[in-house]
């Protein structure tokens, strides 16, 4: 890795929580300058504008998240376990989210929504992302056969998906993890109802 991609990497990891916690839009080049250590014309010798730098942290982030959860299915074997540590891991690690700013994703769709639309195409890719992951999960539980073979894994993986989304803001905005904990309790009852012969 050369001087400038490490410099470059240096801005994004040490702007990712900043930018998580305080907003892509609230989040100054004073804010960047100051966690980064690094001068107005550093961080604009490394990136084109500030969009450009908001759209490789919010990357960062929406990553870092995937490669979490990733690491916890991967550790499980068949389809229906895979699942559960889905819905385990968004359990355990609230309290580590919360102290980051909450969910990167939640949080960007947002902003990407409200006013930052350049962000908007970076967003819709990372739920895509996730959707397809569950969607591979579903399929593979129709294959060892242990789920309905009728499932239409996309509907429930985006299900899924807005409701733990939704658990998460409501958790976030009146500081109590039981609307999550609601929004994963019923995501395993569909699991256990609907997808089990």
């Amino acid at each position: 890795m050369s001087k400038a991609e490490k410099t470059k990497q240096l801005i994004i990891e040490k702007t990712a929580d900043v930018f998580n916690s305080k907003g892509y839009a609230a989040t100054s080049l004073s804010d960047i300058t100051k966690v980064t250590g690094l001068t107005k014309g550093s961080i604009y010798g490394n990136f084109d504008d500030k969009e450009e730098v908001v759209i490789a942290a919010f990357k960062f982030n929406a990553k870092r998240l995937r490669d979490e959860m990733d690491l916890a299915i991967a550790k499980e074997k068949t389809a229906y376990e895979q699942l559960m540590a889905m819905l385990n891991f968004y359990k355990t690690t609230w309290k580590k989210a919360a102290s980051q700013g909450g969910c990167p994703m939640l949080n960007a769709a947002t902003e990407a929504d409200d006013h930052l639309l350049f962000l908007r195409d970076a967003v819709k890719e990372n739920f895509i992302a996730w959707q397809t992951k569950v969607s591979s999960i579903i399929a593979q539980g129709k294959a060892e056969g242990s789920f309905k073979a009728s499932l239409h894994a996309e509907t429930y993986a985006y299900t899924f998906i807005m409701l733990i989304e939704g658990g998460i803001l409501l958790s976030r905005t009146l500081n109590q993890i039981t609307h999550l904990n609601t929004a994963l309790d019923r995501i395993q009852l569909i699991i256990d109802q609907e997808f089990i012969h």
